[in-house]
C-alpha cells in the first residue's frame, strides 16, 4: 500500500546555487512514473518553487535515479549547466555512487567482482542474467566487500562499475545471495520490512567549484540492518580516494529510527 510523502521525509544534505543533494526515502519514486504517486523531483521541484517564491516553471536537473524501492543520497542539478558537468562525471567515472546491503546469504567470497550480462524484460520490468551477445543484453560490474555476517545475512558494501536497472539485485541474486526483502528477486520477506538497498555514499565535484564532495547517509534503524554494528564501517566512511591538503568536506544525515 503506497504512502503520501512531504518535504517532511527527505533531510537536505546540501544545498547551494547550482546543487541540491538529498537522502531519498524508500518506495518513493525518484520521478514521476505510471503509478501517479507523488515523486522526488516534483517534491523539489515544489520545495524550491516555495522557498524562493519562484514563478513559473522550476527547474531541477534529475542526475541519476534510485530505484523506487531504494533510498539513500542523491544530487539534483539547479540549472543546466550544473547538470551538464554532473551528468559528464558520471560518463567519465569520477562521480562515485557506493551501496550498503543486507543479502540472505553469506557470498563465498568475502571480497570480489561482479560481471554479468542484463537484459530487461519491458513488460514485466524484471532483469535477468543473459549470455554475452544476446540482443539487447548490456554488461554489468560491481564491486563488493562483506563486512559482517549475523545468522544467515550479510552486511555488505557495494560499489557500482555500471549503472544498471536492479543490478546490484540481480547480480547478488545470481549468487544465491538475494537482497533481503526483495519480493521481486527472490529475498526473504517480513511483513513492513523494505528492501535491504541503500545507497549511502556519493562523491563528486561540484559543477562550479570544482571542489570533491563527500556524502554519506546512514540506512534507517530498523530491521534487518540494526542487526549490525554500523559504527565501525560507517565512521571510516569519512575517508575520500581524493583527499586534499585541506581535506574533502563530508556531509552525513546521521542514523535514524524508521518504521516505514
Amino acid at each position: 500500500m503506497s504512502r503520501t510523502f512531504t518535504m517532511d521525509d527527505v533531510a537536505i544534505l546540501h544545498e547551494d546555487n547550482s546543487v541540491l543533494v538529498v537522502v531519498k526515502p524508500q518506495n518513493i519514486p525518484s520521478q514521476a512514473d505510471a503509478s501517479g504517486d507523488i515523486d522526488l523531483l516534483t517534491l523539489l521541484k515544489q520545495y524550491i518553487k516555495d522557498k524562493y517564491d519562484k514563478q513559473g516553471n522550476v527547474y531541477l536537473g534529475l542526475v541519476h535515479r534510485l530505484d523506487r524501492p531504494t533510498g539513500g543520497v542523491m544530487v539534483f542539478a539547479k540549472n543546466s549547466k550544473s547538470a551538464e558537468r554532473l551528468s559528464k562525471q558520471i560518463v567519465d567515472g569520477e562521480m562515485t555512487k557506493q551501496y550498503l546491503t543486507v543479502t540472505v546469504g553469506v557470498p563465498r567470497e568475502r571480497k570480489g567482482v561482479l560481471v554479468n550480462y542484463l537484459k530487461k524484460n519491458a513488460l514485466t520490468n524484471n532483469v535477468y542474467v543473459a549470455t554475452v551477445g544476446d540482443h539487447g543484453a548490456k554488461r554489468a560490474e560491481l564491486s563488493y566487500e562483506v563486512l559482517g555476517t549475523s545468522d544467515n545475512l550479510s552486511l555488505v558494501k557495494v560499489q557500482l562499475g555500471t549503472g544498471r536497472s536492479h543490478q546490484i539485485r540481480v547480480q547478488f541474486s545470481a549468487i544465491n545471495c538475494p537482497v533481503f526483502g526483495d519480493v521481486r528477486y527472490g529475498g526473504d520477506i517480513q511483513k513492513g520490512v523494505n528492501l535491504s538497498l541503500w545507497a549511502y555514499r556519493l562523491e563528486f565535484y561540484h559543477p562550479v567549484s570544482k571542489e570533491r564532495m563527500v556524502f554519506v547517509a546512514y540506512p534507517p534503524q530498523a530491521e534487518p540492518w540494526k542487526r549490525f554494528d554500523l559504527a565501525p564501517f560507517v565512521e571510516n566512511f569519512s575517508d575520500s580516494d581524493y583527499d586534499s591538503e585541506e581535506g574533502v568536506p563530508l556531509y552525513v544525515n546521521p542514523q535514524t529510527d524508521d518504521g516505514d
